[in-house]
């Protein structure tokens, strides 16, 4: 046997050390089976599930074969991801055939299911911690089987760790719920609060408003201009930020341009908005509008994120913001400058309690890395 070693922080009532196995002593990991395009079918007796099932493709493919019972997952069963994203699971669905790119993980008398699914959760952030993000993440069978492990020889403290832990799974699984629904509400308020093609008013609209929306273009409405070169030696000095396509980045400049401003990528990252009130240096992978042609400026930010800048990509290497078709596009805005601003506060205020929750899941998300890293060897 190998070295023995307990963890910094530890529950009442337990004082054996922990031992290290090969992960493949003390669980099976099971391939799932290979299909031919011709085998997954559009209905069938079983779904068939694969990785994108577990984290944004909805569709699924059906199978009617009858396999041997290694091939299926049941409700409660631990199952690992090993293809692309990685990472376990336990699968609360009903009885599906699980894809090639899925083990099944069956946990010998000696560990614990949900001890073993936050084994394997801590085993990822290690593999995450020391992955440089140039090439795929390389996962194989044979090397998570002679992987070395070290766990509580005492099944109770497993299951103890696995409960609790668990909780705090759960907790931040209930604020991404909200985080995500709070984002399709604010994405579902966009299209009702901005008219649809055709239509000169919007489908919600404030009390007290009356009458159509004003057709322009772009162009004669918040023109987009293109940043400015500003080498990187003179990007450190200045007290103003230096908004690049992909946000703010840490560097600052003595030129700037009068906020507010609404800026995006123009090449690089696209489609991605950011607001300031404060003044600010636009770098030349930006577009950004500072004249407002007196609209109110917070709303014309959301005109432009109703419009989804992502859909004027062109080019065919690095991703460029075709100016010249978002300032073609015509649109309905509010002659009133009031309903302009009532708009905007609404979507402000959609805006903030959204940040709240991204930043209370974050705030979950490093105590239960903490939790790990103080609660396992």
């Amino acid at each position: 046997m190998s070295e023995k070693k307990t963890p910094a922080i530890r529950f009442e009532g337990f004082m054996d050390e922990w031992e290290q196995h090969e992960f493949g002593d003390i669980a099976k990991f099971i391939n799932g089976r290979a299909y031919a395009q011709n085998e997954l079918l559009p209905t069938g007796k079983y779904k068939v599930l694969r990785v994108g099932n577990f984290y944004t493709n909805e569709s699924w493919y059906y199978s009617n074969l009858e396999l041997v019972d290694k091939y299926y997952a049941k409700y409660g069963d631990l199952l690992y991801t090993w293809s692309a994203t990685f990472g376990p699971h336990i699968w609360h669905g009903e009885k599906v055939i699980y894809h090639y790119h899925i083990w099944k993980v069956d946990v010998s008398n000696r560990l614990d299911k949900y001890f073993a699914m936050q084994l394997l959760e801590q085993d990822k952030h290690d593999i995450l911690s020391g992955y440089n993000g140039s090439t795929m993440a390389h996962i194989t069978k044979y090397g998570m089987e002679k992987k070395r492990v070290t766990i509580p020889p005492n099944i109770e403290e497993q299951k103890q760790l696995g409960i609790f832990l668990g909780k705090l799974d759960n907790l931040i699984a209930l604020h991404q719920h909200k985080l995500t629904k709070l984002q399709l509400l604010k994405k579902s308020m966009l299209t009702k609060m901005f008219p649809k093609d055709g239509a000169r008013v919007p489908e919600i609209r404030f009390q007290g408003f009356h009458g159509d929306w004003s057709y322009c273009k772009i162009f004669d409405l918040a023109p987009l201009q293109r940043g400015f070169d500003l080498p990187t030696a003179k990007m450190k000095p200045g007290k103003y930020p230096v908004i690049m396509s992909n946000g703010i980045g840490g560097y600052h400049s003595e030129y700037k341009v009068h906020g507010p401003g609404v800026i995006t990528g123009r090449s690089g990252t696209i489609g991605k908005l950011h607001y300031t009130d404060n003044n600010y240096w636009p770098h030349n992978t930006t577009l950004w509008v500072t004249d407002f042609k007196g609209n109110f400026p917070k709303f014309i930010y959301y005109l432009y994120s109703w419009l989804d800048l992502s859909k004027f990509e062109a080019g065919s290497g690095v991703p460029t913001l075709n100016r010249n078709d978002v300032h073609d596009t015509k649109v309905y805005i509010p002659v009133i400058y009031e309903e302009q601003q009532k708009i905007a506060d609404y979507f402000d205020g959609l805006e903030n309690i959204i940040v709240l929750h991204q930043k209370k899941l974050s705030k979950l998300q490093k105590i239960k890395q903490a939790m790990l890293s103080k609660l396992f060897v």
